[in-house]
């Protein structure tokens, strides 16, 4: 510990070094349920990339384990920590670095946050998409690593997709570059594409090189209440197979709509057994809005309420917005499932959850992002009680196998982390969960870049 610390300081600022355990303790973990947290022997804060390399130099010297963290504010225990290892935080490297409208990207180092890289394009007329449910707090190298998705990914896609090239320190120090910063490119193996979403597993992104777009028009938004989940299911395939691309196309099941009722008051009929919100940023949102409230009405909507303005449109997105704080008011703990299925799929998914729900005595609400499949089952418990704990983990695995029975993955955004690593193996097989960890060990062959994660 002596000899670690002491090299730490060697290249560090006194601020950029913690080893106070009562402050570390407070970065073990991130926001996930059931994953196992060690305890660090260190925080580092880096402010630059030398720093950032000196850090992976030491832990390399050493064989001392390190654990990127951007916000924590995951869901699978990715940012965990590890016995002794050394928490790298990339927090304080949080600069814009450059905008460009022109080439329509923007450079940032990895502790940006979501929402204050989307304000700052935004004020030059762009637009940068992803927009994870945490974006007023989690952090584009966060973004990276679990490959985020958010409300608008049925039309402009997830994280991966908009990162054009990184610059990222590998595990004994050197500094790669990926990617590119052009329209096109494709010169040998995508490697940038390799980064996301592998949960600082490979390498420390200190750069991202980010595609924009044009800023589109203020959305308008639609809510139809449903006499069950399947009806608004129905109503899902029937606007995507009319070929509508809505910039938002959300669902919550009758727990959810309850829950949200009991906590904000939003004033849904307790007949709601389900809620779709749809959104449109084309044009002439109204009309496209009417084309999708007569497909809803098809499906056996009971009341179809498309918004006059952007006021109004913001006042229906409140009650998604406050879905999963209001099931986290139902028990004193929650387990955010995230598993997607093909649309086709979604009503025999939120059927299958309830059923589960059923069977182990306990409130699941679901909400999700309808239009890609992706759904959020939210298993409510008492983590005093050991039975309800051990059930409400035991719904989760049988909730991740219904997935994968339906032709889906254990997880569309949240990532694999601690929670996931044995449903991982079932869903890559064996030849696959081969290759991967050769590609691990290629770029980290002492295996010291966040272990127990992933595999």
């Amino acid at each position: 510990m002596d000899a670690l610390l002491e090299r730490l300081r060697a290249g560090l600022p006194a601020e950029a070094l913690i080893t106070d355990p009562d402050v570390t303790a407070s970065y073990a973990h991130d926001m996930a349920s059931f994953c196992d947290a060690g305890t660090p022997a260190a925080v580092v804060l880096p402010r630059s990339v030398e720093e950032v390399q000196h850090v992976m130099r030491t832990a390399t010297a050493l064989r001392v384990p390190v654990v990127p963290q951007g916000a924590r504010t995951g869901l699978s225990g990715a940012a965990n920590a590890s016995d002794g290892c050394i928490v790298l935080s990339l927090v304080k490297m949080d600069r814009i670095l450059e905008i460009s409208p022109v080439d329509r990207i923007a450079v940032v180092e990895p502790g940006v946050v979501n929402a204050t890289l989307s304000r700052a394009v935004g004020e030059l007329g762009l637009y940068y998409p992803p927009d994870p449910s945490s974006w007023e707090m989690c952090t584009i190298g966060g973004n990276i690593g679990t490959a985020s998705g958010g409300l608008c990914c049925v039309k402009y896609g997830v994280t991966a997709e908009y990162v054009l090239g990184l610059e990222v320190v590998l595990a004994d120090g050197r500094l790669l570059n990926t990617g590119r910063r052009t329209a096109k490119g494709v010169a040998g193996y995508d490697l940038t594409r390799l980064f996301v979403g592998s949960e600082g597993s490979l390498g420390i992104v200190v750069k991202a090189v980010l595609a924009l777009r044009p800023r589109p028009p203020q959305q308008l938004v639609l809510a139809a209440e449903f006499p069950s989940a399947a009806a608004a299911c129905d109503a899902v395939c029937r606007i995507m197979e009319r070929g509508h691309t809505p910039s938002l196309l959300e669902l919550m099941d009758r727990t959810t709509v309850r829950a949200v009722n009991a906590m904000a008051s939003m004033g849904l009929p307790e007949s709601t057994k389900a809620l779709l919100l749809c959104a449109f940023d084309t044009p002439d949102p109204a009309a496209d809005l009417a084309a999708v409230g007569e497909l809803c009405k098809a499906s056996g909507a009971t009341e179809v309420v498309p918004a006059d303005d952007v006021a109004e449109s913001e006042l229906l997105l409140q009650a998604r917005r406050s879905a999963l704080p209001a099931l986290e008011t139902v028990k004193s703990a929650t387990m955010i499932d995230d598993v997607c299925v093909p649309r086709s799929r979604l009503g025999a998914m939120i059927e299958g959850t309830a059923a589960i729900a059923e069977k182990f005595g306990l409130t699941i609400g679901v909400c999700a992002h309808a239009g890609d499949g992706n759904t959020h089952p939210v298993v409510c418990f008492d983590h005093t009680d050991p039975d309800e704990s051990r059930r409400a983990r035991a719904s989760f695995d049988e909730i991740m196998a219904l997935g994968l029975e339906l032709g889906g993955t254990i997880t569309g955004e949240h990532g694999v982390g601690v929670l996931k690593k044995e449903w991982l193996a079932r869903e890559l097989g064996e030849v696959g969960l081969e290759l991967q960890r050769g590609i691990k060990s290629a770029f980290d062959p002492l295996g010291l870049l966040n272990p127990g994660k992933l595999f």
